[in-house]
């Protein structure tokens, strides 16, 4: 039976060929538990050289909901996850590592965080600080939880976690707003969504310190920093087509799939109802408007508090 997932997971994978069946053994309990027709894979090849779209086929190919995409160059962590997210089809969306070092036991805890809060982010913190098996990264993780906190305003202790769980329609506006391509894209994530209000649930989770990690010390702990202190200087702004109250959401739905535009949400305020586009979306807006009696314009952070949102 072939049903419509109720989790969607986004694995995004950087020349990860020999630890993407590592992590699919990790996974296997889990797909069980919640039932393989009930969840989606979706793994986002960021332009790997070492075979890993190949490989990511091998692994999960047998699964009845599994998405392959291939990014054409290595454009960051950050870039693979919003491509992730906008194709995400699940009620939840999880991230989750390569070699799913979150033990994913804890992705139904997550999913349950995701019935009240609209972010459920895992936290490996079971103290202050989050212990590596390199002191170096430890040292390195303590400094720059302490930055991120400080220009995100997150109180989380565990930032930088590599499984965060979303509702989809949520996720998807903090993929379409979210600028950072690479690794500080956990942080900006957490302060775009303390900017709208949304709410934060942390999941208390287990991990395995494993080897081969991309992430490169001292060449992206600088990386990242440069990209967090950029944030507040940051310009958010989207198109967007705004409609009167009565659109017929499903005419949207159909005129999008037509422009093959996907990854949209519906904001739904008070007076009127937008539908938030990717950046590079004003062309299919202006489509999208001529055809259904809207209004090009663009839209921001701020407009989006309050409303009612709906991933289409």
């Amino acid at each position: 039976m072939n049903t419509a997932p109720q989790l969607s997971i986004v694995i995004p994978a950087f020349n990860e060929s020999e630890r993407l069946a590592s992590g699919r053994t990790r996974l296997q309990p889990v797909l069980e538990k919640i039932g393989v027709n009930f969840v989606e894979v979706i793994v986002v090849d960021d332009g790997s050289t070492d075979g890993t779209l190949r490989a990511a086929h091998s692994v999960y190919g047998d699964l009845p909901h599994a998405v392959f995409v291939q990014q054409p160059t290595n454009m960051g962590k950050g870039a693979a996850l919003r491509l992730g997210m906008a194709i995400a089809t699940g009620d939840y969306v999880i991230t989750a590592d390569a070699d799913q070092a979150i033990d994913p036991k804890h992705f139904p805890a997550i999913m349950k965080a995701l019935l009240k809060s609209e972010l459920a982010p895992g936290s490996r913190a079971e103290g202050r600080n989050i212990v590596y098996k390199s002191t170096l990264r430890t040292v390195a993780g303590v400094v720059f939880n302490r930055i991120v906190r400080h220009y995100t305003k997150s109180n989380l202790r565990d930032t930088q976690c590599g499984c965060k769980g979303f509702q989809l329609a949520p996720g998807r506006l903090l993929a379409l707003f979210g600028r950072v391509d690479r690794f500080a894209f956990d942080a900006e994530i957490l302060y775009l969504a303390e900017l709208l209000d949304f709410s934060i649930k942390p999941v208390s989770v287990t991990w395995t310190d494993v080897p081969g990690s991309s992430v490169r010390v001292g060449r992206d702990s600088l990386e990242m920093l440069l990209d967090i202190r950029r944030l507040r200087k940051t310009s958010y702004v989207n198109p967007a087509v705004e409609f009167s109250l009565d659109i017929d959401v499903e005419k949207v739905r159909t005129s999008l799939r037509q422009l093959r535009v996907a990854g949209v949400v519906l904001a739904r305020g008070n007076s009127d109802v937008l539908v938030v586009l990717p950046r590079d979306g004003a062309v299919s807006g202006h489509a999208l408007a001529a055809e259904l009696g809207g209004t090009l314009r663009t839209t921001n952070l701020g407009e989006m508090r309050g409303r009612s949102l709906l991933a289409i």
